[in-house]
């Protein structure tokens, strides 16, 4: 339930102001998708707020996966993001991470979890 709240607000804010701003949280060994449905090209600056490294990767919708980097903790960087591309940030630690977003581009972007 808490999910869909999230989602919803999440939503409202994109179309609202045309950009989002975030700060998500990512449980132990579990991932945040961003985008994994049809979309333009956007791009997120990231900050890791975390004291674990937070690795992401490109999805595209129609298979595969590429680009991975590691972003260490207070680290800030850029990301541009193809059209039907999601954004996989993998929390592959013990200890819950968070991670501070800015999104701007095509913002009508689905999100969710999986572990």
């Amino acid at each position: 339930m808490k999910k869909c709240i999230l989602t919803v607000a999440l939503t409202f804010l994109f179309f609202s102001c045309g950009s989002l701003t975030s700060n998500t949280t990512i449980k132990p060994n579990d991932s945040f998708i961003l985008g994994k449905n049809d979309h333009g090209t956007f791009k997120v600056k990231l900050k890791n707020v975390s004291k674990n490294n937070i690795e992401i990767h490109h999805e595209p919708n129609n298979g595969g996966r590429h680009s991975f980097q590691q972003v260490k903790p207070n680290e800030l960087v850029t990301v541009k993001i193809d059209k039907n591309t999601a954004l996989v940030f993998a929390n592959q630690s013990k200890d819950t991470a968070s991670v501070d977003l800015k999104v701007t581009g095509d913002i009508g972007l689905s999100m969710g979890y999986k572990n």
